[in-house]
Protein backbone atom coordinates (compact mmCIF):
# COMPACT_ATOMS: atom_id res chain seq x y z
CA UNK A 1 0.00 0.00 0.00
CA UNK A 2 1.05 3.70 -0.69
CA UNK A 3 1.19 6.74 1.31
CA UNK A 4 -1.75 8.04 -0.64
CA UNK A 5 -3.96 5.34 -0.22
CA UNK A 6 -2.67 6.09 3.66
CA UNK A 7 -3.41 9.33 3.66
CA UNK A 8 -7.38 8.46 2.29
CA UNK A 9 -7.93 6.11 4.78
CA UNK A 10 -6.40 7.33 7.69
CA UNK A 11 -6.65 11.26 7.68
CA UNK A 12 -4.87 13.63 9.71
CA UNK A 13 -6.31 16.74 11.92
CA UNK A 14 -7.37 19.26 9.25
CA UNK A 15 -7.87 16.76 6.39
CA UNK A 16 -11.85 16.08 5.15
CA UNK A 17 -13.80 13.14 4.74
CA UNK A 18 -17.08 12.86 3.35
CA UNK A 19 -17.00 16.89 3.00
CA UNK A 20 -16.95 17.10 7.12
CA UNK A 21 -13.71 18.32 8.81
CA UNK A 22 -12.63 15.05 11.06
CA UNK A 23 -11.76 15.85 14.73
CA UNK A 24 -9.41 13.09 16.16
CA UNK A 25 -10.55 11.51 19.45
CA UNK A 26 -14.39 12.76 19.41
CA UNK A 27 -15.92 9.54 19.19
CA UNK A 28 -16.81 8.25 22.47
CA UNK A 29 -16.90 4.66 21.31
CA UNK A 30 -12.76 4.06 21.80
CA UNK A 31 -12.32 6.46 25.07
CA UNK A 32 -14.77 4.62 26.98
CA UNK A 33 -12.90 1.41 26.68
CA UNK A 34 -11.46 0.27 30.24
CA UNK A 35 -9.01 -2.06 28.66
CA UNK A 36 -7.18 -1.66 25.90
CA UNK A 37 -5.98 -4.14 22.71
CA UNK A 38 -2.78 -2.47 21.14
CA UNK A 39 -1.55 -5.04 18.25
CA UNK A 40 1.90 -4.14 17.65
CA UNK A 41 2.78 -3.76 14.12
CA UNK A 42 6.39 -5.45 13.84
CA UNK A 43 7.82 -8.68 13.14
CA UNK A 44 11.06 -7.79 15.32
CA UNK A 45 10.48 -10.21 18.67
CA UNK A 46 13.01 -7.84 20.37
CA UNK A 47 10.39 -5.12 19.88
CA UNK A 48 7.72 -6.54 21.06
CA UNK A 49 9.41 -7.99 24.40
CA UNK A 50 10.45 -4.13 24.95
CA UNK A 51 7.01 -2.76 24.30
CA UNK A 52 5.61 -4.98 26.72
CA UNK A 53 8.15 -4.64 29.36
CA UNK A 54 7.08 -1.19 29.18
CA UNK A 55 3.62 -1.04 29.01
CA UNK A 56 4.08 -3.03 32.32
CA UNK A 57 6.04 -0.83 33.94
CA UNK A 58 3.27 2.19 32.54
CA UNK A 59 1.07 0.31 34.96
CA UNK A 60 -1.37 0.72 32.20
CA UNK A 61 -4.21 -1.92 31.67
CA UNK A 62 -3.30 -2.66 27.83
CA UNK A 63 -3.25 -5.67 26.54
CA UNK A 64 -0.41 -6.30 24.06
CA UNK A 65 -0.51 -8.79 21.01
CA UNK A 66 1.76 -9.74 18.52
CA UNK A 67 1.03 -9.63 14.78
CA UNK A 68 1.63 -12.98 15.19
CA UNK A 69 -1.67 -13.74 15.96
CA UNK A 70 -2.67 -11.98 13.30
CA UNK A 71 -1.07 -14.60 10.61
CA UNK A 72 2.04 -12.57 10.89
CA UNK A 73 3.18 -8.67 9.64
CA UNK A 74 2.20 -8.01 6.62
CA UNK A 75 5.17 -7.35 4.12
CA UNK A 76 5.73 -3.57 3.70
CA UNK A 77 7.77 -2.47 1.52
CA UNK A 78 9.39 0.52 3.18
CA UNK A 79 10.14 3.11 0.64
CA UNK A 80 8.98 6.80 2.42
CA UNK A 81 12.97 7.31 2.92
CA UNK A 82 11.54 8.97 6.66
CA UNK A 83 11.15 6.93 10.03
CA UNK A 84 7.88 8.79 9.76
CA UNK A 85 6.79 7.85 6.58
CA UNK A 86 7.76 3.96 6.98
CA UNK A 87 5.87 3.96 10.29
CA UNK A 88 2.80 4.75 9.07
CA UNK A 89 2.82 2.48 5.69
CA UNK A 90 3.75 -0.18 8.54
CA UNK A 91 0.43 0.77 10.96
CA UNK A 92 -1.64 1.20 8.15
CA UNK A 93 -0.74 -2.74 6.83
CA UNK A 94 -1.76 -3.94 10.20
CA UNK A 95 -5.00 -1.90 10.70
CA UNK A 96 -6.28 -3.57 7.72
CA UNK A 97 -6.54 -6.85 9.21
CA UNK A 98 -6.63 -6.17 12.83
CA UNK A 99 -10.04 -6.39 14.76
CA UNK A 100 -12.49 -3.35 14.76
CA UNK A 101 -12.22 -2.22 18.06
CA UNK A 102 -8.31 -2.84 18.12
CA UNK A 103 -5.65 -0.04 18.36
CA UNK A 104 -2.21 -0.64 16.33
CA UNK A 105 0.80 0.92 17.11
CA UNK A 106 3.53 1.13 14.11
CA UNK A 107 7.43 1.59 15.00
CA UNK A 108 10.17 2.69 13.14
CA UNK A 109 13.60 3.83 14.11
CA UNK A 110 17.28 3.19 13.68
CA UNK A 111 20.82 4.80 14.23
CA UNK A 112 21.83 8.43 12.74
CA UNK A 113 25.66 8.43 12.50
CA UNK A 114 26.79 12.07 12.01
CA UNK A 115 30.06 11.18 10.23
CA UNK A 116 27.69 9.25 8.07
CA UNK A 117 25.14 12.54 7.42
CA UNK A 118 22.60 10.63 9.45
CA UNK A 119 22.81 6.92 7.96
CA UNK A 120 22.31 4.25 8.22
CA UNK A 121 19.64 5.79 9.09
CA UNK A 122 16.38 4.21 8.13
CA UNK A 123 18.20 1.44 6.40
CA UNK A 124 19.69 0.81 9.90
CA UNK A 125 17.98 -2.82 9.93
CA UNK A 126 19.25 -3.71 6.49
CA UNK A 127 22.40 -1.79 6.38
CA UNK A 128 24.26 -4.91 5.24
CA UNK A 129 21.85 -6.25 2.90
CA UNK A 130 18.58 -7.63 3.14
CA UNK A 131 18.53 -10.32 5.55
CA UNK A 132 21.81 -8.91 7.46
CA UNK A 133 22.27 -9.65 10.90
CA UNK A 134 22.67 -7.16 13.43
CA UNK A 135 26.60 -8.66 13.52
CA UNK A 136 27.12 -7.99 10.04
CA UNK A 137 25.06 -4.28 10.59
CA UNK A 138 27.93 -3.97 13.13
CA UNK A 139 30.45 -4.72 11.32
CA UNK A 140 29.71 -2.58 8.36
CA UNK A 141 28.94 0.47 10.74
CA UNK A 142 32.78 0.28 12.11
CA UNK A 143 34.72 -0.33 8.82
CA UNK A 144 32.65 2.64 7.80
CA UNK A 145 33.40 4.59 10.71
CA UNK A 146 36.93 3.28 11.01
CA UNK A 147 38.59 6.61 9.86
CA UNK A 148 36.32 8.66 11.87
CA UNK A 149 38.07 10.56 15.04
CA UNK A 150 36.60 10.52 18.22
CA UNK A 151 34.84 14.19 17.74
CA UNK A 152 32.81 12.67 14.52
CA UNK A 153 31.65 10.07 16.03
CA UNK A 154 28.75 11.36 17.54
CA UNK A 155 25.48 9.31 16.77
CA UNK A 156 21.65 9.46 18.12
CA UNK A 157 19.01 6.70 18.00
CA UNK A 158 15.74 7.80 17.09
CA UNK A 159 12.09 6.18 17.29
CA UNK A 160 8.99 7.04 15.51
CA UNK A 161 5.54 5.95 17.21
CA UNK A 162 1.83 6.32 15.35
CA UNK A 163 -1.10 5.26 17.51
CA UNK A 164 -4.40 4.40 15.16
CA UNK A 165 -7.64 4.02 16.81
CA UNK A 166 -10.86 2.06 15.91
CA UNK A 167 -12.18 6.01 15.16
CA UNK A 168 -9.61 6.93 13.34
CA UNK A 169 -7.87 8.85 15.54
CA UNK A 170 -4.11 9.34 14.35
CA UNK A 171 -1.02 10.03 16.75
CA UNK A 172 2.70 10.30 16.46
CA UNK A 173 5.42 10.60 19.01
CA UNK A 174 9.09 10.96 18.66
CA UNK A 175 12.07 10.09 21.04
CA UNK A 176 15.67 10.79 20.27
CA UNK A 177 18.75 9.10 22.25
CA UNK A 178 22.27 11.22 21.74
CA UNK A 179 25.15 9.57 22.22
CA UNK A 180 28.30 8.08 20.41
CA UNK A 181 29.50 5.09 18.42
CA UNK A 182 32.89 3.57 19.89
CA UNK A 183 35.57 2.04 17.77
CA UNK A 184 34.59 -1.76 19.07
CA UNK A 185 31.97 -3.87 20.29
CA UNK A 186 31.53 -3.75 24.29
CA UNK A 187 28.53 -5.63 26.04
CA UNK A 188 26.22 -8.46 25.15
CA UNK A 189 23.17 -7.35 26.07
CA UNK A 190 20.73 -5.74 24.15
CA UNK A 191 19.95 -5.60 20.10
CA UNK A 192 20.75 -4.14 17.11
CA UNK A 193 23.70 -1.71 17.24
CA UNK A 194 23.48 -1.24 21.40
CA UNK A 195 26.78 -3.19 21.96
CA UNK A 196 28.51 -0.22 20.07
CA UNK A 197 26.58 2.70 21.02
CA UNK A 198 27.51 5.27 24.55
CA UNK A 199 24.16 6.86 25.33
CA UNK A 200 25.29 10.52 26.67
CA UNK A 201 25.83 10.72 30.57
CA UNK A 202 26.73 7.40 30.78
CA UNK A 203 29.93 5.40 30.44
CA UNK A 204 28.49 1.87 29.03
CA UNK A 205 26.82 0.96 25.98
CA UNK A 206 23.19 0.33 25.81
CA UNK A 207 24.61 -3.38 25.32
CA UNK A 208 26.00 -3.64 29.04
CA UNK A 209 23.36 -1.33 30.71
CA UNK A 210 20.46 -3.21 32.69
CA UNK A 211 16.92 -2.86 30.54
CA UNK A 212 15.77 -1.07 33.60
CA UNK A 213 18.36 2.02 32.97
CA UNK A 214 17.36 1.60 29.04
CA UNK A 215 13.69 1.69 29.18
CA UNK A 216 14.41 4.87 31.52
CA UNK A 217 16.59 6.64 28.47
CA UNK A 218 16.46 4.79 25.30
CA UNK A 219 14.49 6.56 22.04
CA UNK A 220 11.89 4.07 22.32
CA UNK A 221 11.46 4.53 26.00
CA UNK A 222 11.00 8.70 25.37
CA UNK A 223 8.66 8.38 22.82
CA UNK A 224 6.95 5.38 24.78
CA UNK A 225 6.46 7.99 27.63
CA UNK A 226 4.80 10.49 25.25
CA UNK A 227 2.64 7.93 24.47
CA UNK A 228 1.69 7.09 27.84
CA UNK A 229 0.65 10.54 29.09
CA UNK A 230 -1.13 10.91 25.79
CA UNK A 231 -3.09 8.19 27.03
CA UNK A 232 -3.60 8.97 30.47
CA UNK A 233 -4.61 12.33 29.42
CA UNK A 234 -7.34 10.59 27.38
CA UNK A 235 -8.62 8.23 29.92
CA UNK A 236 -7.31 5.23 28.46
CA UNK A 237 -5.85 1.63 29.56
CA UNK A 238 -7.28 3.00 32.95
Amino acid sequence: MDIASFLRDYPSKGEREGGRALTLHSQPEALQIGAMDIYLATGNAHKAEEFGRLFAQAGLKVKVRSARELGGMPYVEEITGTFHGNCRLKANALREIAPRKAWVLADDSGLCCDALQGGPGVDSAVYAGQGATDAQNRAKLLKALEKAPPHKRGARFECHLILLGPNYEVEKFIGQCWGKILEQEVGTGGFGYDSLFVPAGETKTFGELSPATKDQISHRAVAFQQLVAWMRSNDLGR
